[in-house]
């Protein structure tokens, strides 16, 4: 199967770009957190909010990953950051630029959607211990 695994659906070579893209996103939401003068307690307090959806995993492999792809998606955030902007909501803009950020240092290190077949499976390749499996 050319460009992924018959097992997991993974994708395999040239991922690099999307941890890229990642990191990118990462550096692009900080910076503009800093332009706009954001709170660093806030960011620091909210950074990690979205890794909560791992405690989905505790019912089951598929509903974890429903629930970590639900909060680690773009959709929601990218909305958030429009409304925002329109609204000129402080709040609203510091959330969704934050959950951007942590998207994207997620992907960059490798952490990404997931599959049912459980945690380490995920659109950028396996990651963890199944690594190497």
């Amino acid at each position: 199967m050319s460009g992924g695994t018959a097992e997991t659906g993974a994708a395999t070579g040239g991922v690099n770009i999307l941890r890229l893209e990642g990191l990118t996103l990462f550096a692009g939401m900080v910076t503009l957190y800093a332009a706009w003068d954001g709170s660093w307690l806030v960011f620091a307090l909210l950074f990690f909010v979205p890794d909560l959806s791992f405690l989905a995993y505790l019912s089951d492999a598929r509903f974890g990953a429903m629930v970590y792809n639900a909060a680690h998606s773009y959709l929601v955030p990218v909305a958030l950051l429009t409304l925002g902007f329109a609204l000129a909501s402080p709040l609203t803009l510091s959330i969704a630029l934050i959950w951007l950020a942590h998207i994207g240092i997620d992907r960059a290190l490798g952490y990404g959607l997931k599959y049912s077949a459980g945690f380490g499976f995920t659109h950028l390749g396996r990651i963890g211990r199944q690594k190497d499996s």
